[in-house]
């Protein structure tokens, strides 16, 4: 009898702290507030159409010409990605595809396989399809783990826990001079993953939460740019390498 009291109270207990868990993750997992000029931007534009799947996955596509360069870009921690819109269509009506695809819970750490569900018809490059850019830290994991299916990596404000020095593929890395990441983002040791073939672009004035269009980032610097500023930089550098990779569709 005693022995089945203790038994009981040992799995009430653990049944507790499993769901009181559970309970903190999700409280922990509440995305960051998204600003009314991401929403506005889940629309087509003159220079580009928009599309967004039942999973949740947001597509740009440009509307002048056939795009045979396209960039995938993965969500920060708990950032909606709607808050990435802007950047997005911007990328697009440059004359680029731009794919923006769901992580569970927001932490796209637990998908880092999201890129292959996205198609890119018009690809071609040094491995028989388009050039393909992925943008954030679990893409530079799928970069890691699929080697040539992808030409380049576009790093915002993040870095690549994986080596990616022989990999042969082009990084961008854009960040504000005042992210309180920029000690991770410059460490010999975090350049060193990222391989000979990197641009870097300082926003001066730029914080972590302008990267995007959402807003309640903890313990991020106030900005002294505007972030329509920090958003030209960002899309202009990324623009720059997708440029670099543009190459004419099949015949």
């Amino acid at each position: 009898m005693k022995r089945g009291r203790v038994l009981r109270g040992l799995l009430i207990l653990v049944v507790v702290l499993v769901v009181a868990g559970i309970g903190g993750f999700l409280w922990y997992a509440q995305p960051q507030r998204l600003l009314p000029e991401a929403s506005a931007a889940l629309a087509d534009s003159q220079a580009a159409s928009f599309r967004q799947d039942p999973d949740g996955r947001i597509t740009y596509t440009p509307t002048a010409t056939a795009p045979t360069t396209g960039l995938v870009l993965y969500t920060g921690a708990k950032v909606p990605l709607p808050a990435y819109a802007p950047a997005a269509r911007a990328i697009a009506e440059a004359g680029h595809l731009v794919a923006l695809v769901p992580a569970p819970f927001g932490f796209a750490i637990f998908d880092v396989n999201a890129a292959q569900a996205v198609s890119l018809t018009t690809r071609r490059s040094r491995h028989g399809a388009a050039a393909v850019i992925l943008g954030g830290a679990a893409a530079a994991l799928f970069i890691d783990g699929h080697p040539g299916e992808a030409d380049g990596l576009v790093l915002w404000a993040s870095y690549s826990s994986a080596d990616l020095a022989d990999d042969g593929v082009i990084v961008s890395s854009s960040y504000g001079s005042l992210d309180i990441g920029v000690p991770a983002f410059t460490s010999p040791a975090n350049v060193g993953r990222l391989g000979p073939a990197l641009v870097v672009s300082v926003i001066d004035g730029g914080n972590h939460e302008q990267m995007g269009w959402y807003t309640g980032q903890p313990d991020d610097p106030p900005a002294t740019i505007g972030r329509q500023v920090q958003q030209d930089r960002i899309v202009a550098a990324t623009v720059e390498l997708l440029n670099a990779l543009e190459e004419p569709p099949l015949e």
